[in-house]
C-alpha cells in the first residue's frame, strides 16, 4: 500500500495520493481500504515514518561500516548512502524533503520524529569525529546556542554535550551542502547544467573535508 501511494504521487504528485485512489488501484472497496487507516493523513504519516527510516537505516548502515578512526572515510560513507538512496527512491525524497502533501496535518512532533532525529544526529556525529582536527580552524566562530532553534537542540545537545555551538553550525552547512546539491540533482535542475551531477557532488564532498581540516580527501 505503501508504494501504491508513492506511485500516484510519482504520477500526479502529492495531492494524488488519496485513499480512494489507493483503493482503486489495488482494486479494494474505499471501505475496505479505512480497514488500514482510519483517515488519509494516517496514511500519509505512515508512509512518510517508512520512507524516512529507511534513509535513516541506509545513512546509519554506511556510517557503521566505515573506519570509526578515518572521519573523512565516514562523512563520504554517509554522504554517499544519503545521494545513493535519493537517486534511487526519488518520490521518497519529494515526500519528506520536497511539497508537503495538501491538506496533510502531521500529528504532534512529526512524521517520523526517530528517523529524523537519527538522519540529524548522524549529520551531526559526523562533525563530532572530525571536531578534534577542525576546532582550531573555528577557534573564532561566533556562533552562539540562542542562535539555533529549540527543536534542533533538543536532538544535538544531549547526543553531543561536549560540542559547541561552532560545530553544530558546521554541521547546518554541511548539510545544506550536500542536501542542496541532492536537491538539485533529484528534481532534475542539475541536470541541465551539468553531464556527470556525481562528479560535482564528488568535488563538493572533497572540498568540504578539506575545508574542515579532517583527514582524507579524494577517493
Amino acid at each position: 500500500m505503501p508504494t501504491c501511494a508513492l506511485e500516484l504521487m510519482a504520477s500526479g504528485g502529492p495531492d494524488a495520493i488519496t485513499l480512494r485512489a489507493i483503493a482503486r488501484e489495488m482494486g479494494m472497496t474505499a471501505n475496505a481500504i479505512y480497514g488500514y487507516f482510519a483517515t488519509r493523513d494516517d496514511l500519509v504519516t505512515t508512509l512518510i515514518s517508512n520512507v524516512y527510516t529507511s534513509l535513516a537505516d541506509t545513512v546509519d548502515a554506511a556510517w557503521d561500516a566505515a573506519p570509526a578512526e578515518d572521519p573523512a572515510a565516514r562523512i563520504q560513507a554517509w554522504a554517499r548512502a544519503f545521494r545513493n538512496w535519493a537517486l534511487a527512491n526519488p518520490e521518497g525524497f519529494h515526500l519528506i524533503y520536497g511539497d508537503p502533501v495538501p491538506g496533510y496535518q502531521p500529528p504532534e512532533g512529526g512524521a517520523a520524529p526517530e528517523a529524523a532525529r537519527r538522519v540529524c544526529t548522524g549529520i551531526t556525529a559526523l562533525v563530532a569525529a572530525a571536531w578534534p582536527h577542525a576546532e582550531l580552524r573555528y577557534s573564532d566562530s561566533d556562533f552562539e546556542w540562542s542562535d539555533f532553534v529549540l527543536g534542533l537542540l533538543d536532538k544535538v545537545r544531549p547526543a553531543f554535550p561536549d560540542l559547541p555551538p561552532a560545530a553544530v553550525a558546521l554541521a547546518l552547512r554541511i548539510w545544506s551542502h550536500l542536501h542542496g546539491l541532492v536537491s538539485l540533482e533529484i528534481y532534475g535542475h542539475l541536470q541541465r547544467q551539468a553531464l556527470n551531477p556525481e562528479k560535482l557532488f564528488r568535488e563538493e564532498l572533497a572540498q568540504l573535508i578539506q575545508s574542515a581540516s579532517w583527514h582524507g580527501g579524494r577517493s
